[in-house]
């Protein structure tokens, strides 16, 4: 089961970029280990969101239908852990 977000970012009707600088600002401001969650009807989303993970390492947990029946696809993300590995 997928956690639950401490936040969520409702992105829909905006598009590309600012889902992703909305997300973006949130996991740069959020403590490590935090689950975020960005809603988005933006159709580049769904390949923007997985890029932008991979390249930030930021862990994607989850990509589904919006939780509240609305239009769009929430992503569910974790902030990454950056303390150095001793």
């Amino acid at each position: 089961m997928t956690q639950q977000p401490a936040t969520w970012l409702d992105e829909r009707g905006s598009r590309c970029p600012q889902p992703i600088i909305a997300l973006a600002k949130a996991t740069a401001q959020a403590r490590e280990g935090t689950v975020l969650g960005l809603l988005s009807d933006d159709p580049a989303a769904q390949f923007d969101v997985p890029a932008w993970c991979r390249m930030k390492g930021v862990h994607l947990l989850a990509a589904m239908p919006a939780p509240d029946d609305g239009a769009g696809t929430a992503f569910i993300v974790q902030v990454p852990n950056t303390s150095p590995k001793q």
